[in-house]
């Protein structure tokens, strides 16, 4: 099943300059060949279940790798079963009433 996620990752213990840690969970997501779209709160992320929970798990990895000692993490998720749905398409319909 298709989902479409939003990501939030948070480092807890490394102070407050976290961009080497998004950074580092960005590489994770495009490495797995996910589709992405970075935004300043999180990443929007779509794809198959299994691949982008995977994918997720694997930036807690790559945050603790980097020395973090706690990651805390929100995961907002949509699925829809009526029709195919991008992150391009939820954007646009808002846009279009804009």
């Amino acid at each position: 099943m298709k989902v479409i996620v939003d990501l939030c990752v948070v480092p807890i213990g490394v102070g407050v300059h976290l961009a080497p840690y998004v950074a580092a969970c960005e590489k994770v997501l495009t490495n797995v060949r996910l589709k992405i779209q970075l935004h300043p709160n999180g990443t929007a992320i779509e794809g198959e279940w299994e691949p982008v929970f995977a994918a997720i798990e694997a930036c807690h990895q790559a945050v603790h790798t980097m020395g973090c000692p706690r990651v805390y993490t929100t995961v907002k998720i949509n699925t829809r079963t009526d029709k195919d749905q991008s992150l391009e398409d939820k954007v646009a319909s808002v846009q279009a009433l804009l």
